[in-house]
């Protein structure tokens, strides 16, 4: 194994098989947890984007945003030979199998390393166990929840706490001793009239959880690309 794969996923609905993802992140760490590289893209789910008043997505924000199979590609070869790393991460790996999966792509098992089943035992104290609640109980600050690179990046602080506090969880699961399943390849996908590989669109927001009812402030930036 490579080191872990952190994922979030914000998507259209809450039904891997009806609604589609409309925005994901995935963080890259080492075995030691020390950050490799970052991704994040706002994705195009070619219809209505769902619930902007629980992601903050507008169905604006998602013009010229890449299709998924322009980026599966790239996704690909992020989570190759990496434990997958989520909170309540089965969710995220469906919403995942499911996009790959319409592209003709079967997604292999992988090792996964939830923090919210973690956090059951690591954080008994905090008041639910969603991941707002438990950055909160952790005592990890602010961050931009529901934006799929600010609950990538608290996941990874929640999974560095556990394991600064000893949970012993936390460590790169043994390789499976069954055959491994070759990973799949795609080829990159190209933009629409244009040689270059479809460029990205990241959403940045610097602050939150916000209230209620209160949009965080954030601004969109295209990208052919970023480490």
């Amino acid at each position: 194994m490579n080191g872990y794969a952190v994922v979030d996923v914000e998507a259209t609905g809450r039904s891997p098989w009806r609604h589609r993802v409309v925005e994901v992140a995935v963080v890259q760490l080492d075995a030691g947890l020390r950050t490799e590289r970052e991704f994040t893209t706002l994705v195009d789910p070619a219809g209505p984007v769902g619930p902007t008043h629980v992601h903050g997505i507008a169905q604006g924000d998602v013009e010229g945003a890449p299709r998924f199979r322009q980026i599966a590609p790239r996704l690909l070869e992020l989570l190759a030979g990496r434990v997958l790393v989520g909170h309540h991460v089965t969710c995220d790996r469906a919403f995942l199998e499911r996009e790959f999966a319409r592209i003709g792509v079967a997604l292999p098992p992988v090792p996964l390393l939830c923090t919210m089943r973690i956090a059951r035992r690591m954080l008994p104290e905090a008041g639910g166990f969603g991941l707002s609640a438990c950055v909160e109980a952790a005592g990890l600050g602010w961050f931009p929840a529901h934006t799929a690179l600010g609950d990538a990046q608290a996941t990874v602080e929640l999974l560095r706490h556990c394991r600064r506090t000893g949970c012993p969880d936390v460590r790169l699961p043994a390789p499976p001793a069954a055959p491994v399943v070759p990973w799949p390849r795609l080829g990159p996908a190209r933009s629409a009239g244009s040689r270059g590989e479809a460029p990205l669109l990241r959403r940045v927001a610097p602050l939150g959880p916000w209230p209620a009812g209160v949009e965080g402030p954030r601004a969109l930036i295209g990208s052919a690309g970023y480490e």
